[in-house]
């Protein structure tokens, strides 16, 4: 198997947000060739509970039904278990928030290569976590071209 990521809700809803913003437009765009790239199966996605839960939570029906359709196309679907609770524990050590966690601590559990996110706070506060690379969408496509 290729590149695994795991993309986090910020990062599934990053198309949703307001489009005006040139940060916001770059990272879309980013995600969207990110999607790309896992419908063609060069790039694996994994799923989790914790994506199920928030998307459930999700309060535009539209938004949630097109984030839920990604969940078909992932290689592994994370349930919860002991060590992802406490793996998530030791992150949120770490001044990450418990969902937050939780979703790194999955990505960790399906041996994922990045943790893709635009929540500048996990970026910050996970910049050298050495279980697995978070980054921005916009930064991994960097990679990707090498």
């Amino acid at each position: 198997m290729s590149v695994k990521v795991y993309l986090d809700n910020c990062c599934f809803n990053r198309p949703f947000d307001d489009q005006k913003q040139i940060r916001i437009r770059i990272e879309t765009e980013a995600k969207l060739y990110i999607q790309f790239k896992i419908a063609q199966k060069e790039l694996f996605l994994a799923w989790s509970y914790i994506l199920d839960y928030e998307n459930s939570v999700n309060p535009y029906p539209d938004r949630k039904v097109i984030i839920e359709k990604w969940k078909s196309r992932s290689y592994k679907n994370v349930i919860e278990n002991p060590v992802i609770l406490n793996d998530a524990k030791q992150i949120g050590k770490l001044g990450v928030s418990p969902k937050d966690a939780l979703h790194i601590a999955c990505a960790i559990d399906a041996n994922c290569d990045y943790f893709i996110t635009t929540d500048d706070g996990i970026l910050k506060k996970m910049e050298d976590y050495p279980l697995i690379r978070i980054i921005n969408p916009v930064n991994i496509i960097n990679l990707l071209k090498e």
